[in-house]
């Protein structure tokens, strides 16, 4: 069983009895802190939701506060003489990890679908009387002009359409210009 916590703004991989160096926390040597959850993995069991690792925990004992490794930091600007030279150590805490505990965890509710699916039964039943209405308020002529429009509007698609054909023997899909049979791409090509 492993997790992944959050610490100091950094993600770690943690196991039982694993030892790992963090940014300084505020506790004295021998205190025990408790980790903020971000997954918990058993075998083939995964838990990441916040639903799922609500009642998670993983614990750790402090260890030791120390100083990292020397950083250098070298500041230079060429053709001005300006050189700066600094040092930088980390402080740190070397934690070991005590315990993971994933209890709580992967609370099914079952409850709260149940209501929604009851509440949208009733829509679905309001629907059909809303639809009623609106069939009776809409005359029969005005979906009769819907039904022309379509067939008129497919003729100029077509004439607006491209005729150039392309490598692959398709048909380009592009629009054609204004006085031409071919699109911007293939009016250069073909016609000049």
């Amino acid at each position: 069983m492993y997790a992944v916590v959050n610490i100091g703004g950094k993600q770690a991989k943690v196991e039982v009895g694993s030892i790992i160096a963090v940014e300084k926390l505020k506790a004295e040597v021998g205190d025990t802190v408790s980790l903020s959850v971000l997954m918990i993995a058993d075998g083939e069991t995964v838990l990441a939701t916040p639903a799922e690792i609500a009642g998670a925990d993983v614990s750790a004992k402090v260890l030791e506060h120390f100083k990292g490794d020397k950083q250098m930091i070298f500041k230079f600007k060429k053709r001005k003489g300006y050189k700066r030279t600094k040092g930088h150590r980390q402080e740190l805490t070397s934690i070991v990890i005590t315990e993971i505990v994933a209890e709580g965890a992967a609370k099914p509710k079952a409850a709260k679908p149940k209501a929604e699916k009851a509440v949208k039964a009733d829509k679905v039943e309001a629907a059909p009387a809303k639809a009623e209405k609106v069939a009776k308020t809409e005359a029969a002529p005005v979906k009769a002009e819907k039904a022309e429009k379509p067939a008129a509007a497919a003729v100029t698609a077509e004439a607006a359409q491209c005729a150039a054909i392309k490598s692959d023997g398709t048909q380009c899909a592009n629009k054609a210009k204004e006085g031409s049979k071919y699109c911007g791409v293939h009016a250069k090509k073909l016609e000049g």
